[in-house]
């Protein structure tokens, strides 16, 4: 039966090359930059061989740490279906232990194990050389092997019983995105250290705590006994073999309940289809934001003006370098810039939606759900985009330290528009492109409404955020000591503005219902 198995867990991997041919050409390319990668992680890994401990030691903590947390979390939330599910043997009558060791014993043959199997080699060779015995490398290798195998299996069982209906899309692009907000500014801090044999605190300390968690302390053991820490080797060894041995014994449970569970008919039937519908919560500010969604991923207008905002704050810094800014200060300027740009966005949503906002007015949906529905896509996008700015731009002006600061004036740019636009889509709508015409198409005014809410709604949004902006201007300036005084005064006039914003716009929608009607029926 074993033998079966894996003949079928093999026949399964050469099949995802068979196919149409654009989709074996797309699998094939996708496999080739997978070879390439691991090829780059090997040689970084073997480096390691002149480094000294203490880097080697974090640097692989935190890489094996990732690779766990990745196997655990990855194919729950990206969706994994799993070819091997044992419900599929569940007609076949076997016994759920057996079972559940061949399931187990074929999961170590897929191209991902693989990938983390070369890893784990080049790091046993890198303990090897650092005065770790072989076999002890060669085990503690196995070891972390194993545990991201059990951790996968469990979170493709968890998937299939719990999450079914959450299968969507929409849903692995948003793990997709929160993997880009975290890789991305991790990738470009670690570049930008210089390590000189040394270990960063912060870095160092991460690797202390990671190596007696669940997640990193296979992948740690080798480095506590290098590095001599007797007490560290035993607490981790510990830690490591208690995660091995409760998720072999969850596997087990799972298996178990898969072939002696009858799952739910209505839950097996899914929420399938419906998109951003099926991801975002079944409420009424939930409903709002899926259609939210919907727009600003595929109406012209609402892409044409997110594209128009990281362009506009690149665009200002061509000028201060030709007029002789020192380049670490224009490297600070974009990221206000798109902040503030991203909170005055949403200030005439009405009546971009003018097409649909009837519906909520005549369903009697209270403003508070209709305002902060509207507010989910632009944070969904603008918060990923800003993350990875603020990395940049700290990186490019060469201190981490201004970097809360950075934080501060961002967010209370950002929160402050998006109050004031709550208030002013509703105060004071004005006419746009209708859905499916240019969005650089503008239908002419009869007053200045429009030019006056853009006005007001920007220059309030700056002068509420002064405070934050003169202590941004002192961090870069004069001491960064301010930049934590930034950052928190920056956060509570963002989130203050926004709540007061939200809920003075919510007052306002349910009392101009008829205003609002009249207007997106003329528009």
């Amino acid at each position: 039966m074993a033998a079966h198995v894996l003949r079928l867990r093999l026949a399964l991997m050469v099949g995802a090359l068979r196919g149409p041919a654009t989709r074996v050409a797309y699998r094939a390319a996708g496999l080739l930059i997978l070879v390439a990668v691991v090829i780059a992680v090997a040689i970084g890994v073997l480096s390691l061989v002149d480094a000294s401990t203490p880097v080697a030691f974090a640097l692989l903590v935190l890489a094996g740490s990732a690779i766990a947390l990745s196997f655990a979390a990855g194919p729950i939330v990206a969706a994994a279906t799993d070819p091997l599910d044992p419900r599929r043997f569940a007609v076949l009558g076997m016994d759920p232990r057996p079972l559940a060791w061949l399931l187990a014993g074929a999961g170590f043959v897929s191209v991902p194990v693989l990938a983390v199997a070369v890893f784990d080699v080049c790091a046993a060779v890198v303990w090897t050389a650092h005065g770790v015995p072989g076999i002890v490398s060669a085990l503690m290798a196995i070891l972390h092997v194993a545990t991201c195998v059990l951790l996968a299996r469990l979170s493709m069982a968890v998937g299939a019983a719990v999450l079914r209906t959450r299968r969507t899309r929409e849903l692995s692009g948003l793990f997709v995105l929160g993997v880009i907000v975290v890789l991305v500014p991790v990738i470009v801090f670690l570049s930008s250290l210089e390590w000189e044999g040394r270990v960063p605190s912060a870095l160092a300390t991460a690797a202390d705590v990671l190596a007696v968690t669940p997640i990193g302390a296979a992948a740690a053991l080798p480095g506590t006994i290098a590095m001599g820490n007797a007490g560290a080797a035993w607490l981790a060894a510990l830690v490591a073999l208690a995660t091995l041995g409760l998720a072999a014994a969850a596997w087990l449970f799972a298996v178990e309940r898969a072939l002696t569970t009858i799952e739910n008919p209505a839950a097996a039937s899914g929420r399938g289809g419906l998109g951003w519908f099926a991801v975002m919560p079944g409420t009424p500010a939930g409903v709002i934001a899926a259609r939210g969604l919907v727009y600003w991923l595929r109406d012209s207008r609402y892409i044409v003006n997110f594209a128009i905002i990281p362009l506009a704050g690149l665009l200002p810094t061509v000028p201060l370098l030709i007029a002789g800014v020192p380049e670490p200060v224009v490297a600070l300027v974009p990221v206000p810039i798109m902040a503030l740009f991203f909170g005055w966005l949403p200030h005439n949503d009405v009546a971009y939606d003018s097409s649909a906002v009837w519906m909520h007015i005549a369903s009697g949906i209270r403003g508070v759900s209709d305002r902060i529905g509207r507010l989910v896509p632009v944070l969904v996008i603008a918060i990923p985009v800003l993350a990875i700015a603020l990395s940049l731009s700290a990186a490019f002006y060469g201190r981490w330290a201004v970097l809360p600061a950075m934080i501060g004036v961002a967010a209370s740019l950002f929160l402050t528009g998006l109050g004031l636009s709550s208030v002013a889509s509703v105060l004071a709508p004005y006419a746009v492109s209708r859905p499916g015409d240019s969005p650089f198409q503008q239908p002419q005014r009869a007053d200045s409404t429009g030019v006056a809410a853009q006005a007001l709604v920007m220059l309030g949004t700056i002068v509420l955020s002064a405070p934050t902006l003169w202590l941004g201007w002192l961090t870069v300036t004069d001491d960064v000591a301010h930049a934590g005084a930034a950052m928190w005064t920056g956060l509570g006039v963002g989130v203050g503005v926004l709540l007061v914003g939200v809920l003075l716009g919510s007052w306002m929608f349910e009392r101009r219902g008829e205003r609002i009607m009249a207007f997106a029926s003329t528009t």
